[in-house]
């Protein structure tokens, strides 16, 4: 299994250590990247992403690498520990910058056989609001199945986390990893994903942004071929 961790910051904090023992449990070939350090651009709000291509961002070549990454993993792993109750700045800049793969623009059809997990944790509350903003990208995306977990370690540093603390977190992970190796290749979208697909399908034989509309029609989607597999509908 090939995982991709993003890290929403660049210490090896609880949030850290939880997506790397996740990962671990699943024994997989593990791609890593820490914002703001492998990341750290702002989107500049041009919207030539949408009007015209992805690769004329001003930071597509610098992106490249991680869009790559997620592509080729079977499990995406977001992870950012709670800042005032929401991801941290850098996770939401790198987030920004693939409002072009939402669903109602280009997403990519590998997304729709993917898992992802979101993970956070807080010295005290703010998991769910934090996994939320994470989760959100991946279910626009297109990405089938997506798992959240937070956890208040009451500390704020890993060294200082409480052992049974830590302990819940490794049977925790464990059920994870065995959710995610059962599901591993047999994952299908949610009807949500689906339903949401259809009616943006009307919308693009109606017409919408060339760019998008061209995509769809190009990949078929607008006629009988579905992102998550070769079907009539």
């Amino acid at each position: 299994m090939k995982i991709t961790i993003i890290h929403g910051q660049s210490h090896r904090g609880s949030t850290c250590q939880t997506a790397r023992m996740l990962a671990d449990k699943l024994q997989g070939d593990v791609t890593e990247f820490f914002l703001p350090k492998d990341f750290g651009e702002f989107c500049t709000g041009c919207t030539t992403c949408f009007t015209e291509s992805e690769t004329q961002c001003p930071h597509y070549q610098k992106l490249s690498p991680i869009t790559q990454a997620m592509d080729d993993a079977d499990l995406i792993i977001l992870a950012s520990p709670v800042y005032v109750y929401h991801v941290t700045g850098p996770m939401k800049a790198f987030l920004d910058h693939y409002g072009w793969r939402w669903l109602v623009h280009r997403p990519e059809e590998k997304m729709f056989s993917k898992q992802a997990v979101c993970i956070s944790t807080a010295a005290g509350a703010g998991m769910k609001n934090t996994n939320k903003d994470m989760a959100h990208s991946t279910f626009f995306w297109g990405i089938a199945k997506t798992y959240q977990f937070g956890i208040a370690v009451m500390g704020t540093s890993w060294e200082n986390v409480d052992p049974k603390k830590k302990q819940k977190i490794v049977k925790k992970m464990d059920l994870l990893a065995k959710k995610i190796a059962r599901r591993q290749g047999t994952v299908k979208p949610s009807i949500k994903t689906k339903v949401f697909f259809f009616f943006l399908r009307q919308m693009m034989k109606h017409g919408w942004n060339k760019a998008d509309a061209d995509y769809w029609e190009e990949k078929g989607w607008t006629g009988k071929i579905r992102p998550w597999k070769q079907e009539k509908s």
